[in-house]
C-alpha cells in the first residue's frame, strides 16, 4: 500500500507513475475523501476541545441555572460529535478501499515502456538445443508415452485440467523434491508447509484482493480462499508482527498446489499444460531490511536461475518495463526457459521486490537493534520454480527421436535411478 501522506504530498509524481504503469487508480476519490476526512476530524477536535474546556469550567460555576445551561450545550456538542463520527465512518471506509486499488510505484531502475514489447533481455544462459529431427510438443510426447492424460482430466474437472500418470507424476514429484532440496541445503532457505486455504485478510495483505478477486477460488460458507501462490500464506506468517532486526533476512521456501481461474488468459494456450486452474509451484519468500532489498532481489534471481542451471535448461532473464509490472511489484525480473517443442520461452519465475508495499498492507515491521521505532520490512518473492512449465521444458528439451525422454542427471536420484522414460 502506498502511504496516504506520500500520495497527498507527491500527487503529480504518483499520477505520472500510473501513466508509466499503463494503469489507473482512484486518486481523485482518495484526495476528495482525505480532504473530507481531515475536515471532519478537525471539526471534531475543535468540539472536543470546547467540551473539555467547559467540563473543567463547570465545577467553578456556582449558579445552578448557568451550569444546567452549560450542561445542555455540552449535550448538544456531544450529539454533534457523534453525528460527525457517524459521517466519518463511510468516508474513512471509502478512502481505505480506494487506497487498496493503488498499485505499487515502480523503482527508478525499471525501464519505461507501455507493455511486454519493451521488456529488456538481461542475459541468456547457454545456447538453444538443436535436434536432428523436428521436436514434438509435450502434449504429443506425453500422451504417446502414457504419462499425460488430458481426456480424463477434463472428464473429472473440466477444461484446463489434466492427469499426470506413472512416470509423469513421478517426474513432477521429483522436480518438487529436487527444488526444495536445493533451496534448503545449498541456498539457506527454511522450508514451510503452509495451509492451502487462507483468510480474506491474507489476500489483502499480499495485494491479490481486492483487484484480482475474479481469478480466485473461495469457500463462501467459511470465507476461506484457495491460495493462488504460496506467497500468500508464507508472507502472512508474520502479518501483524514486529520482528527483531537480528532475525533479518528471513528466507523461506514452500511447495504448494496453486489455484487460479485463469480468466485473464481465456482463449490462450488451450493445448497442453502451460495454463491450468490447478498447478504446482515451489516459492521463495524473503523478509529483509530496506537497505539490502535490491541485493536480496539479485540473490533471489540467482537462486531461481540455479535451478535452471542444475537441470540443464536453457534460460534467460528478462526485466519487466513499467507497463508490464505486476500490481504489487516495484521491480520485477522474469526467468524464462526454452521449450523446444512449443518453440517458445516460458516464464517459470517472476522475481519481485515489493519494497514496503506488502508490509504496509500486512503490518509487518522490524525493531532496529539501536532501539529506534519499528520500521517496515521489505518483502520479496519468486518461484523456484513454477510447474508445470519446468515439466514441459524437461520433456521437450530432453526428447529423443524414438519418442523417449532422457531424465536430467540431477533428477535421477529422485526417480529411483531411472535414466529414460520410454514406451512400455
Amino acid at each position: 500500500m502506498i502511504e496516504l501522506n506520500y500520495i497527498r504530498e507527491h500527487l503529480d509524481e504518483v499520477r505520472q507513475a500510473l501513466r508509466d504503469l499503463n494503469t489507473d487508480a482512484p486518486l481523485d476519490v482518495i484526495i476528495e475523501m482525505d480532504e473530507r476526512r481531515r475536515a471532519i476530524l478537525s471539526e471534531v477536535e475543535v468540539l472536543r476541545a470546547e467540551r473539555n474546556r467547559v467540563s473543567k469550567e463547570m465545577p467553578t460555576i456556582r449558579d445552578k441555572d448557568i451550569r444546567q445551561s452549560m450542561a445542555e450545550a455540552m449535550r448538544q456538542v456531544g450529539d454533534k460529535i457523534k453525528a460527525l463520527e457517524n459521517e466519518l465512518e463511510p468516508v474513512q471506509q471509502r478512502l481505505d478501499d480506494a487506497l487498496l486499488h493503488v498499485p505499487n510505484l515502480p523503482d527508478k531502475s525499471v525501464p519505461l515502456g507501455p507493455g511486454e514489447s519493451h521488456n529488456i533481455i538481461v542475459h541468456q544462459d547457454t545456447d538453444l538445443p538443436v535436434f536432428p529431427f523436428e521436436p514434438l510438443p509435450h502434449w504429443d510426447i506425453g500422451e504417446a508415452l502414457g504419462i499425460l492424460d488430458f481426456e480424463r482430466g477434463v472428464k473429472i474437472s473440466g477444461t484446463r485440467f489434466y492427469l499426470l500418470k506413472g512416470a509423469g507424476a513421478q517426474l513432477q514429484r521429483a522436480l518438487i523434491s529436487f527444488m526444495l532440496d536445493v533451496h534448503t541445503r545449498y541456498q539457506g532457505y527454511t522450508e514451510i508447509y503452509p495451509p492451502y486455504l487462507v483468510r480474506r485478510e491474507c489476500l489483502y495483505g499480499t495485494a491479490q484482493l481486492p483487484k484480482f478477486a475474479d481469478n480466485l477460488y473461495m469457500d463462501t460458507e467459511d470465507d476461506l480462499w484457495l491460495i493462488p501462490t504460496a506467497e500468500v500464506p508464507v508472507t502472512n506468517m508474520h502479518r501483524g508482527e514486529i520482528l527483531d532486526e537480528g532475525q533479518l533476512p528471513l528466507n523461506y521456501c514452500a511447495y504448494t498446489a496453486c489455484f487460479r481461474r485463469e480468466k485473464m488468459s481465456a482463449g490462450r494456450d488451450t493445448r497442453g499444460i502451460k495454463r491450468g486452474h490447478q498447478f504446482d509451484k515451489v516459492e521463495m519468500v524473503k523478509f529483509v531490511k530496506p537497505e539490502t532489498s535490491m541485493d536480496e532481489l539479485f540473490s533471489l534471481i540467482d537462486n531461481a536461475e540455479d535451478i535452471c542451471r542444475r537441470l540443464g535448461l536453457p534460460h534467460r532473464l528478462v526485466q519487466m518495463c513499467t507497463g508490464d509490472l505486476s500490481f504489487s511489484a516495484a521491480v520485477k525480473y522474469d526467468v524464462e526457459i526454452w521449450a523446444a517443442g512449443c518453440k517458445e520461452w516460458l516464464e517459470v519465475s517472476s522475481c519481485s521486490n515489493f519494497k514496503d508495499f506488502q508490509a504496509r498492507r500486512a503490518n509487518i515491521r522490524y525493531r532496529p537493534t539501536d532501539g529506534g521505532k519499528p520500521q517496515w520490512v521489505h518483502t520479496l518473492n519468486g518461484s523456484g520454480l513454477g510447474l508445470p512449465r519446468v515439466l514441459i521444458a524437461v520433456i521437450e528439451n530432453n526428447q529423443r527421436q524414438d519418442g523417449s525422454i532422457v531424465i536430467p542427471e540431477a533428477l535421477r536420484p529422485y526417480m529411483g535411478g531411472q535414466e529414460v522414460i520410454e514406451h512400455l
